[in-house]
């Protein structure tokens, strides 16, 4: 078969270029004039491809003259209002303004978004694009007798709006379609009245040029009007000139050449049936299919009255090209006019040439409302009474892509093409789902059609109509119920003006067979999964491997065995990346080095690294899990039974065997890291120029994030792009306009199941970013929908620096800090000047004296000459980086020396840590710092000084620094604080660079003696605190430890505050402390004040080791020490286990508290207990969650506690408090029993009490010792008691 009209596509393609190509010829002009040939480009939109206007005083008199007539080039909701420079930092307010040869923003409002104009400039104007889409007519590798696309018309019917008699046939010419306004121009001279908008015959608006130049062949024009409906015939319009009058005989549009070599006449009889409403004010037009070729839509219509009306019979008369053998026709109408509908009876045809006759009955609507809407239909010629053909329901389904805003709204096109013809263009809009072509739906539609034998290609698209008309088409699959065969057309691409290569009409060929066709798809999908996570696997990394079926990690043991039931925490889950080559790798224990996860003969073990069974070949699925395959041996995966252990597919049904692991990545949100937070395969959360947020960005530069560490499990994003804004949720809106407030915090949870992170905001708990459909970013409730889903893809790693600060800043990250800080400090090269100038020095003696500071520095064995500087915090501000130099530099910090520098501090709050540094640039760059005293001249002292924090950056370990301790003393007085260090800065703790350290008083560390050389001192331990790899599993609060032993207990230990870098996920933190004289160590409590913004802390273990005698203690702990968690005990006590002796057990003391009757016996503060035994106490440990009350502590009431603590012995008295916080904080206790379980028998004893706990009654005591009543019986009955 030809190419025929029919397969073609009538649409409208809303472009915004408007077809502005420059004319190639040259205007000889006689008189010269100024004129100015400028380009205009649309605000914020890259993908319009500007406008060229020539301006000189004859062609716009007035600067509003231009702006009107940019108006109707731009599409612009309302209009061209404002003329800019490209940067959008100039507004042009006048035609003098404008430069010969130069480019321009228009915009409807004063705001400017800017463009890439070299994007822009390479957009394809609409006449190339005219021709690009028609090309696979010439160029598809199909069989030369296979239908194709139509040609641009050249020739076109214009009607008049409202009266179809009036009409004028242009020919199109590249003289009147430079520009769609100068064919508007071309048409109010051939139509003699104004035209400013073209329609469709059946009312849909034309746009623009290209839909113009594909349109059906005639168009409506109108002035300022709305579409008016009328009969508008087109084809007795298109007739050559050599075949005039013929009332009956038409011809089809386009080139008629093609149809006169053998022409045929056709007589054509149409009857409508009698039932209500059976008429048609629509355009009527058939399409007859012979075994040579089919004709293209012929239009029936007549001179003499209305046609199709109820009951009637029209008859016609047709001539058509030699088509062969007519063996289907195909009827249908333009769905226009006020009454389209119509139901058609039955059709006869002569061939007057041959003589034969066709009868084809059809009974059927063709109508939108009516049957299944369809408004075309396709009849098999009958044989003795039968059709030659079956009639054929097509099942169509379309799978929309998931790419975020991959749904469309516009009309969608399909023709089917296959060895017996096409199926012509039919629209796809009664889906079996309530809304059409949405974001990863697959809708399904029926296509009515005579068969077509094998299929072998569509053509699908759509009309560009509506907001967000952009659509991703991931394939069709047509069934075929004849033949019960099914057809795949593989898409997996945008038809879009704004994305891929702008089309969005697309030819797509059959795969030959299904099965064929499903393993490419599924190897397409795996290589963009892979393209996707690949960077996860890159050496260096660390991974962990998570198994759906079984819940748990993959672990190697030191045995080498493994299994499936690790727990996130477990240390033996810890994989590195030591090797990799493409999707081969080598994954070596993280804990035991010599070890790696191997394949051999089948079975999964730990081998030696670096052997070929090592050698794991890792294959993506679709759904972002990986499988682990031999690369020695392909087809042997890692599997795993629902049970965690080692399997293989023969083991067991397939059902309870698992093969796919979710890959995670250690150390993701460090500080300062650059990620990218994809939102599907190709896309990736980004801010847009105008501060919103959305997930179809490009996964490139301009979607990067910088991650701010706030606290463990707590951080801000910051593009990189547009330093200083932040993604933020506030006012129910999420975009990218923070500046790194409150609503720029977010919490982050990981999602197991698939390795994504969805991020809650800290200021409103509960909101989670989420995506709309269309990709623009919302606050929503968490829903396992996907719109909340993001998945981390790491740019390049931070380091464990919560202060905000990268120890080892890249050159844009400096640019984004500079920038931050420009306002607040001077340039960090004017800071480090060696010199200070006599003007300075003035100055700053003349300054009040309460901002004045004297800073004393001395140093220890090893001086430096690098340039040393010095920044100090406060609670309300900061002041740096101060260079401490004078004008003979190089007699500063020499061995042993101190040195004196005054400065300047002004309005910081009450300062809490400095830091001093230095940037290594002398010969002898290394600084051996012993000392920093900080003296305040004259101010409002700071109380009895707690801590201090010290931090070191150093990018290299040549600016390396050990500090021994700090030194505070306070001017005019004797009194001096010592903070020991004893340690190099910046120092590693489990694989992290910590710059930072938090330095306590040296009397809140019992019995802490400085170091005084390298040895040990005597009873000096080292403890290890190791913070679990749970989700936020660090604490903000600050921890402490007591150690018990037989002699004495060593009483609290602050060891820290996890505010700084201190207890954070997944790391261990090493401290030294003194037990001199302790005795032998049988249980140990570690705990934490609850305070700071995330006191919550998982503990994972804690050892203890002698420095001296190497002795050894490892306490396993797992659990959470948190409010809200394991009855709200925030303290933990663990016995010490001893080969020579069992270690006490752990026993749960049941707390009975009873609340007198009196009036305001009861209260609302915090209380507190302290078990004491005959083998220690229990701490001081805060009655938080009653089992029995959901309210504490009332009038006559009785509560029940539960504490855990080493058995305490045989139990001697309690101490008992409150806080006094809260109104009524009053409390008249009665009395406490404690029951417990222990090897040794039951305990329960009581403790008397008939006393106030109240400042103003009693004796204004709130803390009262209670002792055991000898006389109470463990039998007794402790309701008599309290009553």
């Amino acid at each position: 078969m030809s190419e025929t009209p029919s397969t073609s596509f009538s649409m409208i393609y809303p472009t915004s270029s408007e077809g502005q190509l420059p004319s190639s010829r040259h205007l000889s002009v006689t008189h010269p004039v100024v004129a100015k040939r400028i380009s205009f480009y649309k605000s914020g939109d890259s993908q319009f491809g500007g406008v060229r206007v020539v301006v000189n005083p004859r062609s716009f008199k007035t600067f509003d003259a231009l702006l009107d007539n940019l108006s109707r080039k731009v599409p612009l909701p309302f209009g061209v209002r404002n003329i800019s420079t490209p940067r959008g930092r100039h507004s042009i307010t006048s035609l003098e303004d404008l430069e010969d040869g130069e480019s321009y923003l228009c915009s409807h409002g004063r705001k400017v978004q800017p463009v890439d104009l070299d994007k822009a400039r390479r957009r394809r104007r609409p006449w190339h694009s005219s021709l690009a889409i028609t090309a696979h007519a010439h160029h598809s590798p199909v069989p030369a007798a296979a239908p194709g696309m139509l040609r641009a018309p050249r020739r076109l019917v214009v009607f008049r709006n409202g009266d179809p008699k009036t009409r004028r046939v242009v020919v199109l010419t590249k003289r009147v379609t430079q520009s769609f306004e100068a064919f508007l121009r071309h048409l109010t001279e051939v139509m003699q009245r104004p035209v400013t908008r073209l329609y469709a015959t059946d009312g849909r608006k034309v746009p623009s040029l290209q839909a113009m130049i594909l349109s059906s062949g005639a168009v409506v024009a109108a002035g300022r009007e709305p579409f008016k409906p009328g009969n508008y015939d087109i084809q007795k319009y298109l007739l050559p000139a050599r075949l005039p009058g013929i009332s009956h005989r038409v011809h089809p549009k386009g080139n008629a050449r093609s149809e006169s070599r053998k022409s045929v006449n056709w007589k054509v009889s149409i009857i409508t049936s009698d039932l209500p409403n059976a008429g048609t004010s629509s355009q009527i037009y058939i399409i007859l299919y012979g075994q040579h070729r089919s004709s293209a839509p012929i239009y029936l219509y007549g001179t003499d009255g209305a046609r199709f009306q109820d009951g009637c019979e029209d008859i016609f008369t047709i001539t058509v090209g030699d088509i062969g053998t007519l063996f289907k026709i195909r009827i249908g109408h333009t769905n226009s006019g006020l009454s389209p509908s119509w139901h058609c009876k039955e059709i006869q045809l002569w061939n007057m040439n041959s003589r034969k006759q066709f009868y084809i009955p059809v009974q059927r609507w063709l109508a939108r409302d009516q049957e299944d809407g369809e408004i075309c239909r396709e009849f098999p010629v009958l044989n003795k009474g039968q059709p030659i053909f079956p009639v054929t329901i097509y099942e169509v389904h379309v799978a929309t892509g998931e790419l975020w805003n991959a749904g469309t709204v516009a009309n969608v096109y399909m023709s089917i093409y296959g060895e017996k013809g096409d199926t012509g263009s039919r629209q796809l809009f009664r889906s079996k789902t309530s809304f059409s072509f949405l974001r990863g739906q697959t809708d399904t539609f029926s296509l009515e059609a005579v068969h077509l034998g094998d299929l072998y290609k569509i053509v699908i698209g759509h009309d560009g109509l509506g907001p967000g008309n952009g659509w991703f088409l991931e394939d069709v699959v047509v069934k075929d119920p004849t033949t019960n065969r099914e057809y795949t057309f593989f898409c997996h691409r945008w038809l879009d003006q704004g994305e891929d290569d702008g089309k969005i009409v697309r030819e797509l060929y059959a795969r030959d067979y299904n099965i064929i066709s499903a393993r490419q798809k599924l190897e397409f999908n795996r290589k963009e999964t892979w393209a996707a996570e690949s960077w996860k696997f890159m050496k260096g990394n660390t991974l962990q491997f998570y198994n759906r079926l079984t819940g748990g990690f993959v672990r190697l043991h030191p045995n080498g065995t493994v299994d499936a039931v690790g727990k996130k925490t477990d240390k033996y889950g810890l994989f590195d990346v030591i090797f990799n080559k493409e999707n081969i790798c080598i994954f070596q224990s993280h804990k035991i080095r010599h070890l790696s996860l191997a394949l051999d003969n089948g079975s999964v073990a730990g081998m030696a690294s670096g052997g070929a069974s090592t050698k794991l070949r890792v294959l993506y699925q679709p759904n972002r899990c990986a499988l682990l395959e031999s690369a020695l041996v392909p087809g042997h995966m890692v599997i795993f039974d629902h049970h965690g252990k080692i399997a293989d597919e023969s083991s067991a049904g397939y059902a309870n065997l698992s093969k796919e692991f979710v890959v995670f990545v250690k150390g993701m949100f460090l500080n300062s890291a650059v990620i990218l937070l994809a939102t599907s395969l190709c896309q990736a959360l980004c801010i847009q120029p105008d501060g919103s947020c959305t997930g179809v960005g490009n996964q490139s530069e301009k979607s990067y994030w910088k991650v701010h560490k706030i606290s463990s499990g707590i951080c801000m994003f910051e593009s990189v792009k547009n330093a200083q804004m932040y993604l933020r949720i506030k006012d129910g809106q999420c975009d990218g306009t923070g500046t790194g407030d409150i609503d720029c915090h977010f919490k982050i949870k990981k999602n197991l199941e698939n390795a994504s992170i969805s991020l809650e905001s800290v200021k409103n708990p509960g909101l989670f970013v989420g995506l709309q459909s269309d990709g623009q970013a919302k606050p929503v409730i968490y829903t396992k929908n996907g719109s909340v889903f993001f998945y981390p893809q790491v740019i390049k790693f931070g380091r464990e620096d919560p202060t905000g600060i990268s120890a080892t800043p890249s050159k844009e990250e400096e640019k984004i800090r500079g920038s931050k800080k420009r306002q607040e400090t001077p340039p960090e090269s004017e800071a480090r000047g060696p010199l200070l100038s006599s003007t300075a020095k003035e100055i700053s003696e003349t300054l009040l004296s309460e901002d004045e500071w004297k800073v004393l520095v001395l140093t220890g064995n090893t001086g430096t000459q690098a340039n040393v500087t010095l920044w100090v915090y406060g609670d309300e501000g900061v002041t740096g980086p101060i260079s401490l130099s004078k004008d003979s530099s190089e007699q500063l910090f020499l061995p042993r020396q101190e040195d004196e520098f005054q400065i300047e501090i002004r309005n910081i709050g009450i300062i809490y840590k400095i830091r001093i540094g230095h940037d290594g640039t002398s010969e002898q760059p290394e600084w051996n710092l012993q000392r920093i005293d900080t003296f305040q001249v004259e101010a409002v002292s700071l109380g009895k000084l707690q801590k201090v924090l010290l931090r070191c950056e150093a990018s290299d370990k040549s600016q390396y620094w050990y500090c021994e301790k700090v030194v505070v003393r306070e001017s005019g007085t004797t009194s001096e604080s010592t903070f020991t260090c004893e340690r190099w800065l910046p120092f590693m703790s489990q694989g992290i660079i910590h710059s930072e350290i938090e330095l306590f008083l040296q009397e809140m560390q019992i019995n802490h003696q400085p170091k005084i050389q390298e040895g040990a001192n005597e009873g000096d331990w080292k403890v290890t605190v190791i913070t679990g790899d749970l989700e936020d599993a660090g604490t903000t609060a600050t921890v402490s430890l007591s150690v018990y032993g037989e002699t004495r207990c060593s009483g609290p230990i602050i060891l820290g505050s996890g505010k700084h870098q201190l207890f954070n996920s997944n790391s261990a933190d090493i401290f030294k402390i003194n037990l001199k004289d302790i005795g032998e160590i049988y249980k140990i409590r570690i705990g934490h004040d609850n305070r700071g913004k995330d006191p919550r802390w998982y503990l994972e273990e804690i050892r203890l080791e002698n420095i001296d005698t190497r002795e050894l203690f490892c306490l396993t702990v797992d659990s959470w020490i948190a409010e809200n968690e394991n009855g709200g005990d925030t303290w933990k006590e663990m016995p010490v286990v001893r080969t020579n002796k069992a270690p006490l057990p752990v026993v749960a003391y049941e707390i009975y508290v009873y609340t007198g009757r009196k009036p305001g016996a009861e209260t609302e503060s915090n209380v507190f207990i302290n078990l004491i035994g005959t083998r220690g106490d229990s701490g001081n440990r805060r009655l938080h969650q009653s089992k029995n009350n959901k309210v504490k502590f009332q009038r006559g009431q009785v509560d029940i506690f539960s504490i855990e603590a080493v058995s305490l012995g045989k139990l001697k008295k309690v101490l008992i408090s409150h806080n006094g916080i809260g109104p009524g904080n009053g409390w008249f206790l009665e009395s406490i029993v404690v029951k417990s379980e222990e090897e040794d028998g039951n305990q329960e004893v009581l403790f008397p009490c008939n006393r106030w706990l109240d400042e103003y009654q009693d004796d204004g005591k709130t803390e009262r010792e209670l002792l055991a009543e000898r006389s109470f019986s463990a039998a007794g009955d402790t309701g008599s008691v309290a009553s």
